[in-house]
């Protein structure tokens, strides 16, 4: 039976999760500089129509819709085709279908909008339209039918991923990892400044993604009972040691605690926590936040010394961030959560094997995939934009709009 008080908190989730696109595009836009502001907003803002409609046209059919071998979902749901609005699905008995539909579309939009911080500040926007429909289509939805789907074989295998710990931030951070190398650097990287133009945007946007992260993982378990509880609980306390964390260390190493930092901090800890958030208590929750802020603070630190210029820190926040949830969740699985039965029996050594194999395909998948994508595109349409509209700003040279007009 349909269930009013679940359909109620799935439909909140994913207004929750909704959210978090927009706080997306404020800290995203806080870290640029200021003749880039709209084309990093419009990045997160485009990514919200184009991946909605695409969602509903064919992107859930292949991420949900009934198994082909494992690997993909049918087209027999493409259109929401027999996905009903009063009817419950095949993958939660007490909400309607298209509640659960609905909740996961905010997942697979927010997904390639995270990309977008790796390759900011030099993309074509005609580009970046292309690659946020193909990246959807051949990365995003396999992998979601191979954790999520029924009959995906990640799935069937065991690996766990309660939100999207390897769906939404291992691809995604692996994926600007490729994109950053492919790219290449920012004209004037590591001399010209390039400090982020509007702090108050950063914590703003860092803000909003807390709040609505609550959604995104509470709102993962499709129902309004104890598991979304402990899963709010968790990544509130994981959030906030990353956020502590990151500025002890900022403390300790720069002798100052950056305000960018407790916001990145916070970021980290929420990716973090994701895939485990519905199945660990609060103690672990703190020691995967001491992790992601440790972690993430570690990987931002190298990827500055090899001078990648991923330019937001996509893939030190959320790609290590992923992969060190992915095998929390594998280490501390069931600890503080023995009241629900299914995490008693199970053996911590080899989920801890699944875990690492989930992590492993799905770097493999989203590396080499996104590489190819971006190959393709590169030697057709073109990534960057030219030296004179980088020099210009994405928000002349691609959108003839200045976010800071003098009047």
């Amino acid at each position: 039976m349909i269930d009013s008080g679940d359909t109620a908190w799935v439909l909140t989730s994913s207004a929750l999760v909704f959210i978090m696109v927009p706080g997306l595009a404020f800290f995203y836009a806080g870290l640029v500089r200021g003749k880039n502001v709209l084309g990093t907003l419009m990045h997160s803002f485009i990514a919200l129509a184009i991946g909605g409609l695409t969602w509903i046209l064919w992107g859930y059919s292949l991420s949900f819709g009934p198994d082909v071998g494992g690997f993909i979902g049918s087209l027999s749901w493409a259109g929401l085709n027999g996905v009903s609005a009063t009817e419950a699905g095949p993958y939660a008995d007490t909400i309607p279908h298209q509640a659960f539909m609905v909740f996961q579309a905010k997942f697979a939009i927010i997904t390639p909008a995270l990309i977008a911080g790796a390759f900011a500040e030099r993309i074509k926007f005609s580009t970046f339209v292309i690659f946020i429909i193909a990246w959807s289509t051949l990365i995003y939805a396999p992998l979601a039918h191979w954790m999520w789907g029924i009959g995906g074989w990640l799935g069937d295998l065991g690996a766990l991923d309660f939100a999207g710990g390897a769906v939404v931030h291992i691809s995604s951070g692996t994926a600007a990892l490729a994109a950053a190398i492919v790219f290449g650097r920012r004209l004037g990287f590591g001399q010209a400044n390039m400090a982020p133009h509007s702090v108050p945007f950063v914590v703003l946007g860092a803000s909003l993604l807390w709040f609505g992260w609550f959604g995104f993982n509470a709102g993962s378990d499709l129902a309004s009972a104890g598991r979304a509880t402990s899963a709010f609980v968790v990544t509130h306390t994981s959030a906030a040691t990353a956020a502590v964390t990151w500025v002890a260390l900022d403390w300790i190493i720069n002798r100052r605690p950056s305000v960018v930092g407790a916001a990145t901090g916070a970021v980290a800890g929420l990716a973090t926590i994701t895939p485990a958030s519905g199945f660990v208590g609060a103690m672990p929750a703190v020691i995967i936040g001491l992790g992601a802020g440790a972690l993430c603070y570690a990987a931002v630190w190298i990827k500055n010394r090899v001078r990648l210029d991923d330019s937001l820190d996509v893939w030190a926040i959320h790609g290590i961030g992923g992969m060190w949830g992915m095998l929390a969740l594998g280490l501390f699985i069931g600890v503080g959560l023995l009241s629900i039965g299914e995490l008693t029996d199970l053996s911590r050594g080899a989920q801890i094997v699944r875990q690492l194999m989930a992590i492993g395909v799905t770097f493999g998948w989203a590396f080499i995939g996104t590489l190819v994508i971006l190959f393709a595109m590169k030697f057709t349409i073109g990534l960057r934009v030219d030296e004179q509209q980088e020099e210009e700003g994405l928000d002349l040279s691609q959108h003839g709009e200045e976010a800071y007009a003098e009047r």
